[in-house]
Order: C-alpha cells, then structure tokens, then sequence
C-alpha cells in the first residue's frame, strides 16, 4: 500500500469532527504561519469578515456604566432581606449652629450625647418605616409640648425597637407596619430651632434597651445599574 493510500485511509477512519477540525487547520496553517512572520502586514491584510466586525465594534457605542448610591439596611436575622431602612432617603444631617446629627455627638456641652442619628429631611415629606413591626407608642417629641411628636416601632421576632421623631404620624398605636411603609410626615422644627437642618431623628435600642448606631444598620452601598 502505498503512503498516499494510507493517509486517504487513516482520514476515513477520523471521527467526523476530527476530519472537520484537522480540514481547519490545514486552511488557516498557512495564515497563522504568515502572521507570525509579519505581523503588521497580516493585521492590514484581514479579511473582510475581519474587517467588518471590528468597523461594527467601532461604530457601536459603548453603553456608560451608570452607578448609583443606595441605602441599604442590615440584615439581622439572616434571612436574606434588610431589616432597616433610611427614614426620610437623606444623608445624616452635617454640622450646623446647633450641632452635629451624627450618633454620639456632643450634647449640651458634653454633658450628654446625642442617642440617634438625624437623617436630613423637607418639611412635609413623608417618613418611612425604618423597621418592621407594631405602632407600640406615639408621643411627644418634648414634654409637655404636643408640636412635635415620635413614632415607636417595636419588632418581637428582633426584639429591636425604634423610634422617629419629629414626625407627624399617620398611623395609630397597635397598627403593624412594614419596612419602608409610610407611617407619617415631617415636622419642621424652625419653630423651635429657627436655621437648624430639617430631619427625622432615629433611635433604635438593640435587645435589653440600649441604643445603637442607626448609621451602621443603614448604609449607602455603590450599586451598579443595569
């Protein structure tokens, strides 16, 4: 048998898509050998097909990656879904005449500090719910002074509570509420601290009574948007 004849055998015995493959090779071989030897001549030679999709890549503009910062609550008990939310969608009220809004601040002198954080809000803007749960309490914001009033919010399967002041409610004490539910508007408090920043003031006390840092359960995350 001569070597001409058992190569043409050897082909028919290949799979057919090892003959598909190995017909492949043997046409781009000697392109793939030429690219090698002058690449610059090879990349203008392309061809057409080549040449047409990278006009197409060119002519199509690329989409801008669009970001955007959100609010985003902790999840306590690991279900997979946040179980806070930003009251009013504003940052933390800044540093104005009447002091800082941030959890800790300096009260007074430095005679107390402050126990929530203020989230920055406009007069009259609805309030959401910045936990699930029941109504437990609405009162005064001061003592003896009904213009200003908080909602408490109390949640027994976290065994958080929370409270947002300066906030006229529009729900009543045994109502259940759900995350992010509207439960009133926001007071402005120039009548009492004329030039101060509108806000919401939030307190959340962990289980056993004692109040935590609402920043650190709601944070503001990059996200990127389809």
């Amino acid at each position: 048998m001569q070597a001409s004849d058992a190569k043409k055998l050897a082909a028919h015995k290949l799979a057919p898509w090892a003959r598909g493959a190995l017909g492949l090779a043997l046409v781009f071989a000697p392109m793939v050998v030429a690219a090698m030897e002058n690449p610059h001549k090879a990349a203008r030679g392309s061809s057409p097909m080549v040449q047409r999709l990278l006009a197409d890549m060119a002519a199509k503009p690329q989409k801008p990656v669009r970001k955007e910062l959100v609010w985003s609550g902790s999840d306590i008990d690991g279900d997979g879904a946040p179980d806070f939310a930003n009251p009013t969608g504003g940052v933390p009220r800044g540093h104005d005449e009447f002091g800082d809004g941030q959890f800790g601040a300096r009260r007074d002198g430095g005679s107390r500090s402050h126990e929530g954080v203020d989230y920055v809000a406009t007069a009259g803007q609805d309030v959401k719910a910045p936990m699930s749960g029941y109504v437990t309490k609405i009162g005064y914001a001061y003592a003896g002074d009904s213009g200003l009033t908080f909602v408490e919010i109390t949640n027994p399967a976290l065994g958080y509570v929370a409270r947002a002041f300066y906030v006229k409610p529009s729900v009543e004490v045994g109502q259940t509420v759900r995350l992010g539910e509207t439960i009133g508007a926001d007071q402005s408090l120039q009548g009492h601290y004329p030039g101060i920043t509108d806000h919401v003031h939030l307190e959340v006390m962990q289980p056993g009574g004692e109040r935590v840092n609402a920043a650190e359960l709601i944070t503001r995350k990059l996200v990127v948007q389809a």
